[in-house]
């Protein structure tokens, strides 16, 4: 018996949250990808302490959702594994597209793109494949994809902030230099690294910190 994996095409429907709402009064737009295992309807609430007023925050939701542990009550969700990978990123690329149409965001005066932990990798795969313009891409306490070269980046022109707590459990010193050689690389002359004393966790205090 011979098995053959085949592929189809299809439309799906999927949820995306923000905070706040936009306004002539709005002067930031955040566009923030949680991490393994979040709900975007929870990971937005890091972001509650930034200005409502001046702040407008939106927070996609990964596709793929499990439950967290065996008592079956809490559920997470992932971006991306090892299985079709490549096919998975393009579905995430084509969803990013549908949120930023319609909240257009192409027309943002001051957008602002966060990753925390697995979310860094589908935030910098977005603005490299579409090439997206933003004031500030923040990479926190994730992984820069490999695959990824300076040319991909040479018409990025906003800030890139770094940011990583020095007691990361997922990232020990060799990793942590292997991060910070990769985003020099990508970024020689817009980079700030920004290290925290604490755990793998969303540091509140620095987001609120960045505008």
């Amino acid at each position: 018996m011979n098995s053959t994996e085949k592929e189809i095409y299809y439309t799906i429907n999927n949820s995306y949250s923000t905070l706040n709402e936009y306004s002539e009064d709005t002067k930031n737009v955040w566009f923030v990808c949680h991490g393994l295992g979040y709900l975007s309807r929870f990971f937005i609430r890091y972001f509650k302490g930034l200005n409502p007023t001046e702040n407008f925050i939106i927070a996609p939701q990964a596709q793929s959702k499990y439950y967290l542990t065996n008592a079956y009550k809490h559920i997470g969700a992932s971006w991306l594994t090892r299985e079709n990978t490549a096919e998975e990123t393009e579905n995430i690329m084509r969803y990013f597209d549908s949120i930023f149409e319609k909240e257009q965001l192409s027309k943002a005066q001051n957008l602002i793109v966060l990753g925390y932990s697995q979310g860094v990798s589908v935030a910098m795969r977005y603005l490299a494949k579409r090439k997206i313009q933003c004031s500030q891409l923040i990479l926190h306490s994730g992984g820069i994809p490999k695959e990824l070269t300076r040319d991909d980046f040479k018409f990025f022109k906003g800030e890139v902030k770094l940011i990583y707590g020095t007691k990361d459990e997922y990232l020990n010193d060799a990793r942590m230099a292997q991060e910070t050689t990769m985003a020099n690389t990508l970024f020689p002359n817009n980079l700030t690294c920004i290290p925290f004393d604490g755990a793998h966790v969303v540091n509140v205090n620095l987001i609120n910190q960045l505008v």
